[in-house]
Formats: C-alpha cells, structure tokens, sequence
C-alpha cells in the first residue's frame, strides 16, 4: 500500500544503458520516441534495469515534450499528455521507448487514476519522467506532431524559445561605457543598478564576453533571451533606456558570421540615428562615435575628430619639474616653466605619426630627453637623443611608431642649415648668415698665423687671416684666379726682419696703388700689405706698403732728390757747382713745383779752388729754380769764389 515510506525513482534499463553508452563513444544520436504508461496490475512495482516492458501497459504513445533541466544539465524531462478521452485505469508505472521501440528507461509513481470524460470527470493529465544521463548532447526527440498533445507550459516555453531567437530584444536597464567585471551591483554609467537589471555589456577587453546579462549580487548571467547560439545573431538590436550618455540609444551587433556565444568576439554598433538612405541621404542632425586617436580607417570622422586632426590639441599640460611623459601625452600641447627635463615615452608606444607638441614659456632651459635606445631626426643629419628647448622656443616631435622622432618648430633650428650651419666660405647665396660668417667675412680676421721665415705656399685657407712674417723668407700668394673676389690676406713683417718677399704663381700680377710691380716684391720692415684678389690678380690696399709708392708720398731717390707729403707740401733737394769767377750758379729744379717755391736754403759743400770758409746765398726762387752764389770770407772780406753747394726747396 503506497503511504510516506514508499519511494519513487527512474532508472535506466540495462538496454538503455548499454544504448547510451554506445552514443556516448561514438558520439551518435539516441533518439527517445514514446512513452508508455500501466497500472501494473493493481500492485505497487519496484523498477528493475532487467525489465524489457511494462508490468501491465495501458497507453503507449509519442512524446510531447523532451528537454534538458535547466537547472541539471543532466537530467532530461520527458513528457507525455494523456487526453481526456483516453482512460479508465490506474497510473502506476512509466516506461520510456527509444526509436527502436526498446524499453530504455523505468519508473515508478504515485498511483494517479485517469478517469474517462465518460465517467463525468474527464482531464487532461501531464505524465513527466526525470531521468539522469552522463551526456545529454546525443539524445534526440522524436515526434509526431500530429499526434502529440502539448501543455500550456510548454506552449508558452515554445514562444519564449522563438521569442528569444527574434534579433529585436528586449530593452535593457543600461549600456556599458568601459570594460567592467561581470559581478555584483555596481554603478554603470551613473546608475545603481538593481538585481534583475539587464544590462547592455560592449566594452570589454575580451570582446567574447560582450552580450546582454541579467544583473545579481554575484556573477552576472546571460539574459535566458541572449543565452545560446541560436538567440545571439548578427544584427541583433535592443534600446538602452537609461544612463548619464548612452540613455535612449539604439544598438546593433555588428558582428557578422556563425556566432558561437562565449568564443566569439561580439562587436555593437550605435545606430540609434539609423542608418542613410545609399541614395543621397539628407542627414537632419546626425551624430556618430568619434573614432580613436590617429585612426585612419574609413570611419565616419566626426567634427570632433576633423577638429582634432586639423591642429587644435586635444589637451594641454603645464610643467615645472622633471616628468616622464606617457603615450597619454600625444596630441596635447605640453607648456614648461623652468629648468629640467622632460623624458620622452618610448616611439614605439605611439602609432606612427604621434606627435607631442612642446613650449617653453619660461626663462630657464629644458632638456627632451628620449628614453632608450631612441634618437630625435633633428635634420641635416644629427640625430641626438636630447634637444634643448630655449627659452619661447617651440617643439613638435612626431613618433615613426619604432625608435625614432621627427623634430620640427624653432627648436629644430639650431640643426637645420638654416641656422645650425655656418655657410661656406665666401657663399653668396641665399642662406642665412650665422654669426660666424658674418664676422670671418667683415673687418674681422677669421685667425691669425705666424709664420717663422722660410718659403711657404699659402692657400685658400689662409684667406681672410692675418699672416705675421717673424723672420726673413718668401710667401707665394695663391693663384687669385682660384678665389673669389674679394678675398683678402694680411700680411705683416716685424721691424727685425729685412727680407720678406711676396712671390706669385705663374700668369699672376701684383698691383700696388694699381701699378704692377715686381715679382718677388720685397716688403719694408715694420710695414704691413693688405692684399686683395680682383679674381684676376692681387691688388694691395690700405696699408704701409702702399704709401711706399702712393702719389700722395712721391720721392725721387738720388743726386737731385724730391718728397710729396699728403698735406701737399713738397720737398726738393740737389747739388750744384761753378767754377767761374763770378761764383753764379743756376738751379733749374727737375720737377717744378705746381704752385711756388717758398724756401730756398744752400750750404757749402767743398771746394775746387775755393778758400775756406764760404758763403751761399740764393736768389728768390721761382716754381722752376734759383741762382746761388758762392762767396769766399776770408779776413771778414767776402770775395767772389767758384765752388760747389747743397741746397734744399719747399714749395707746394
């Protein structure tokens, strides 16, 4: 008699062992087909795993339902619906039929009459069997539908289950903004959420994990509408209902292909604007996600990207210490005050075309430093791994995405030719002068050489240097064809050396105040000879050794001698002699003067005949000459003599 103590169990039949078994191994499909059910013939049976059939069988009919427990993925529930036109009898025992129509599986239950509709209490009555597997993946149903009766469960399940497989889902609660953890009660872009909350999860680092979960205190689940392959597919589209930025939004999975939930990676995509019209959209207001940093995709760029790229820095730092800079740095403007240095993230941090823009606004100096093997194409071929940053200098460094940065802005300067370059000697082209051109190609000497005496060949490297001879010996100028016009050498001798000589290269001249002169030319002591290059030949101007042979200092060497100074006086000298009595004696000077002759002096100078001591004297001179007079004195009596005199003239 079946009371509290009696037990009720299913067990699988050794047939339906072995059955099972053989599709585990072999990985093919057991198909459950009927059900049976039976009054075992008014006693209370006891399943065996020997039974091949039923004690007593009533009804055998398909199933209606087989499914895995959702809470035991080991145990399937069988089903079967017994009309209300079917019974009569006492339910006591449940069999369960493969395809094969073997028995594979038995059970006992509470005994439950059927009764007929006949009988004035008809029903539909629900018979369900649990039964434990090991594998639940190779049992299959087979079903009549024609045939199978199906409770209201599971018709509502069937709805939920092609429901859930609509790409239209329900909404969810909020959408999330970065990566999170898929646990406990948290805020999600800034609202608290509740347990039972959907919630819209796109933003993880491991994209397989993205999807729509159901929100608990502990590990969030897949929403059971989001659960399985079948109810997760590409195009897939649920709204956002709150949240501080992503509230009202629309979103749709984008991920295309075969989706395997928990393997695949799942990509979603705000529409919530729709999406245009191919064919000549009018967008009312449209907005779109701005794409990342140095994106160069087809991506929609948004103003804030094209405003972004187009200059205006994305954000901007103040400095006054030492700091090392990470790739957050790129696209920001980055100001400094003071003195110290700024340490580089590696380039290789940053894709290719990352630049950080640098600007002293201080007084002190600040070092860029990079970091590791890492070097700063500064131009013209330097590539230091520190620059300095001037005071009101700027710097943009612009990462290759491997060991390298491209310098530009005025601190870049100091390495171009531009600046950082001294043009060559005599460059006449449109480079810019640094302050060393400038002053080797002044007045100012670029050096200054001694040379000990000897034969020495100068060259182009001696132009624009100031040679002082220290000793006797000869300088071969070089060949003025070779250097531009308007080279210059100075050349100087001490007042002790007495024979410094200018020699030439064959085919050269050398003019002095534009007369050519000798070659080699012997310098004065103590004089000095600036010499110019015309490109043809050396000129000498402005110096000693100018006034040696200038107009302004004409001289006459000799018996008859004469001497120009630049004031324009003149002075004249020579010497003249008589032998007639009468002592006359007529000077004619060998150049006139070109005005007059203001002074005449005439000293005695020996005697052919005449006694000792005599008188000179001189008639007012002319532009042309004087007579002299030569007088004897002898006995303070003055006598005509002859003789001869020495006489001096100034004029002008």
């Amino acid at each position: 008699m079946t009371d509290q103590n009696s037990q009720f169990f299913a067990i699988l039949t050794a047939i339906g062992k072995a059955k099972q078994a053989n599709a585990d191994a072999l990985g093919i499909p057991w198909t459950f087909a009927q059900m049976g059910v039976g009054d075992a013939n008014g006693t209370e049976p006891m399943p065996n795993e020997q039974q091949t059939q039923l004690i007593n069988e009533r009804r055998r009919a398909p199933l209606n339902q087989l499914k895995v427990d959702p809470a035991n993925p080991n145990i399937i529930i069988a089903e079967q619906v017994i009309p209300e036109s079917v019974g009569g009898w006492w339910i006591r025992e449940v069999g369960l039929y493969d395809a094969a129509g073997d028995l594979v599986a038995v059970a006992n239950c509470a005994p439950s009459f059927k009764p007929l509709l006949t009988q004035g209490s008809g029903r539909t009555q629900v018979v369900r069997m649990n039964l434990i597997v090991s594998n639940t993946a190779n049992v299959e149903l087979k079903i009549d539908p024609s045939v199978v009766l199906a409770t209201r469960q599971y018709v509502d399940s069937k709805i939920l289950e092609e429901l859930y497989k609509l790409d239209n889902k329900q909404s969810v609660r909020v959408a999330t903004t970065a990566n999170i953890a898929l646990t406990g009660l948290q805020i999600v872009d800034g609202v608290t959420l509740l347990a039972g909350d959907r919630v819209l999860v796109k933003n993880q680092t491991v994209a397989k994990d993205n999807g729509i979960y159901v929100a608990g205190s502990a590990a969030w689940q897949r929403a059971p509408d989001a659960d399985s392959n079948a109810e997760v597919t590409s195009a897939m589209i649920l709204s956002v209902e709150q949240g501080v930025t992503l509230a009202d939004t629309r979103w749709q999975l984008v991920t295309d292909g075969t989706i395997v939930l928990g393997t695949t990676a799942l990509a979603f995509q705000n529409i919530t604007q729709g999406f245009a019209p191919i064919n000549s959209p009018a967008l009312i207001n449209p907005t779109a996600n701005t794409p990342p940093l140095f994106d160069n995709t087809k991506s929609v760029a948004t103003t804030e990207y094209v405003m972004r790229s187009l200059g205006n820095y994305r954000g901007f730092t103040s400095l006054t210490s030492a700091t090392t800079l990470t790739a957050a740095a790129v696209g920001t403007l980055v100001s400094t005050i003071g003195s110290f240095t700024l340490t580089l993230p590696a380039a290789s941090s940053l894709p290719s075309g990352g630049s950080i823009h640098f600007r002293n606004i201080g007084g002190g100096i600040v070092t860029v430093a990079c970091v590791g093997a890492d070097l700063i194409n500064a131009g013209n071929f330097n590539q230091p791994n520190t620059i300095a940053l001037q005071p009101g200098s700027t710097l943009v460094l612009t990462s290759n995405g491997a060991t390298a940065w491209w310098a530009a802005g005025s601190a870049q300067l100091q390495y171009s030719k531009v600046f950082g370059d001294t043009p060559t000697q005599f460059d006449n082209s449109k480079l810019l002068a640094t302050s060393e051109f400038v002053q080797r190609e002044k007045g100012s000497y670029a050096n200054s050489a001694g040379i000990a005496g000897g034969n020495v060949t100068l060259t182009a490297a001696h132009v624009g240097t100031r040679i002082e001879m220290s000793a006797s010996g000869t300088l071969t100028l070089p060949k003025s064809s070779t250097l531009p016009k308007g080279s210059s050498i100075l050349i100087t001798t001490s007042s002790a050396v007495d024979a410094a000589k200018l020699a030439l290269v064959a085919g050269d001249t050398l003019a002095i105040n534009n007369v050519s002169v000798s070659s080699p030319y012997t310098m004065s002591m103590g004089s000095d000879i600036l010499l110019v290059s015309d490109g043809e030949k050396w000129r000498a101007h402005a110096s000693l050794e100018c006034l040696r042979s200038s107009p302004l200092f004409a001289a006459i060497f000799g018996a008859n001698g004469h001497q120009a100074l630049p004031s324009g006086w003149i002075f004249k000298l020579g010497h003249a002699s008589t032998d007639t009595a009468s002592g006359t004696v007529p000077v004619t000077f060998p150049v006139a003067f070109p005005n007059a002759c203001m002074y005449v002096g005439a000293m005695y100078a020996g005697a052919s005949a005449a006694p000792n001591p005599s008188l000179c004297q001189c008639s007012q001179p002319t532009r042309t000459g004087f007579t002299g007079f030569m007088t004897a004195v002898t006995s303070n009596v003055s006598a005509v003599t002859v003789g001869g005199f020495n006489w001096l003239a100034i004029g002008y």
